[in-house]
């Protein structure tokens, strides 16, 4: 998983170390000497994540940190305080400045690539759900409501065998109007689950065996928990479980012996980025089901889908599949058209079952869909088109009445390169399109150089 990351140091040699490690693991890195230079540098170059020393002459890391938060250009970015002081105080000092994370020096780097993993995963969740917000608002819709920073009535699932320390943590919580419920095992904290309420959950890695890590896994595999944030609790001596942990897709620790403060930062965190992504989610369920649906197949149409890949070009790089049931026009003449739009329906509906949840699917007209893929490479978008191939000639649609049908789909493939247009994209996909049928159909076909800017006006292909 790749990503811009920002390295914020007055020591030269702290820099180059740790760009040389991030360039090692495939980052893209870039440099800053001191908090001013720091702050220039996230407004102009976007990283996805930043980190930053504290200790540094003029201003600090707190207040860089502060001063990152309170800019729209950068508040949405990942900071990741690095400091040699000790002090837990001082970990809850930059937790409450708005920093994702607090790593002492000198660095350990496994858990340092496990921490970037973790806010990636997160992050391209909120960009996702960012970015079809943004274009909800660019169609005209209004915002929802900012959430309230108080984190008073949010509900958290507490997991730990040990009844002193889940005394302790109920009241460091509760303090903050937080309600826990308790669970001394996985049995009782998936009836918890299952309840769906939850704004949090506190794992002890000290279970019985490895129930924990186990714990962690089911959770992140089952859809209704996946995004639900999760916060582990262990000793000193469970790093490699911790980072393992974060590797399964936890979000957050802390060790033992708990500080109440720091735990207090920790949650409060969770909870309001939580909050923030469920109101994009409310905010883009609103207004997008009123006016940029598909009428007869539920998918997004075709006003959406291009505001959606414009964003995806400005944002960086857009992968395009472009759809086209073959040889539909005979299933409308020798079936009708009610036959032909269950079918539409059946394909739309498969399509959706075979998809990455930040992909978008949208029926572009007639028997032609759509795909927008954000961040994917070549080889990710013709493996995801050979999935909805296979997806739709492995079965036949069944229609009332009649002998079920079988459905084909020819595909064409295109991936966007530095600088290329809506235009350049959907036209260098039709292209590949045009070529899937003219060899037979039911294939897919991958834009190729000359497919760029080629246009083939006049040409009809069902």
């Amino acid at each position: 998983m790749s990503a811009r990351i920002l390295v914020v140091d007055d020591i030269a040699a702290n820099l180059r170390l740790l760009e040389a490690r991030l360039n090692a693991e495939y980052y893209e890195v870039a440099l800053a000497a001191s908090g001013p230079e720091a702050l220039v540098k996230a407004a102009e170059w976007a990283p996805d994540i930043i980190l930053l020393d504290v200790m540094m002459p003029g201003m600090d890391g707190y207040e860089v940190c502060r001063r990152l938060k309170a800019n729209p250009l950068t508040s949405e970015i990942a900071v990741v305080m690095i400091t040699a002081l000790v002090d837990p105080a001082e970990r809850v000092r930059g937790l409450e400045a708005g920093a994702d994370d607090f790593l002492s020096k000198p660095v350990d780097h496994p858990t340092l690539f496990a921490r970037l993993r973790a806010l990636l995963r997160t992050k391209q969740v909120l960009d996702a759900f960012r970015l079809r917000a943004e274009t909800a608002r660019e169609l005209g819709f209004a915002p929802e409501p900012q959430p309230s920073g108080s984190v008073a009535g949010a509900e958290a699932l507490l997991i730990t065998e040990d009844v002193n320390e889940a005394e302790l943590l109920v009241s460091v919580l509760s303090s903050d109007g937080i309600q826990v419920h308790l669970a001394e095992d996985g049995v009782k904290a998936w009836e918890t689950l299952g309840e769906g309420r939850l704004d949090l959950v506190l794992l002890s890695l000290s279970l019985d065996g490895q129930d924990g890590l186990r714990f962690a896994s089911r959770m992140r595999a089952q859809a209704p928990t996946r995004e639900l944030p999760l916060l582990l609790i262990a000793d000193e001596d469970q790093r490699p479980q911790i980072l393992r942990g974060f590797d399964l897709g936890a979000n957050d620790h802390v060790l033992r012996p708990v500080d109440p403060n720091e735990l207090r930062a920790r949650a409060r965190n969770q909870i309001r980025r939580k909050r923030y992504q469920e109101r994009l989610r409310a905010e883009l369920d609103r207004s997008l089901e009123m006016a940029v649906t598909d009428g007869l197949t539920g998918l997004r149409n075709r006003r959406y889908a291009t505001r959606h890949l414009e964003g995806l070009l400005r944002a960086g790089k857009a992968g395009l599949l472009m759809v086209d049931v073959d040889r539909f026009k005979a299933v409308n003449d020798t079936h009708g058209h009610a036959a032909g739009d269950e079918v539409l329906r059946e394909v739309a509906r498969r399509m959706k079952q075979h998809l990455r949840a930040l992909d978008v699917v949208a029926r572009f007209g007639g028997e032609e869909f759509i795909v927008a893929m954000a961040n994917a490479s070549e080889e990710e978008a013709v493996q995801v088109a050979e999935r909805l191939r296979l997806a739709l000639v492995e079965t036949a649609v069944k229609l009332d009445q009649m002998a079920p049908l079988s459905i084909t789909a020819s595909i064409g493939v295109a991936v966007s390169r530095a600088g290329d247009t809506l235009k350049d994209l959907t036209s260098a996909a039709d292209a590949a399109l045009y070529r899937a049928k003219a060899k037979g159909r039911n294939r897919v076909e991958l834009a190729q150089p000359e497919d760029w800017r080629s246009h083939r006006a006049g040409v009809v292909v069902d």
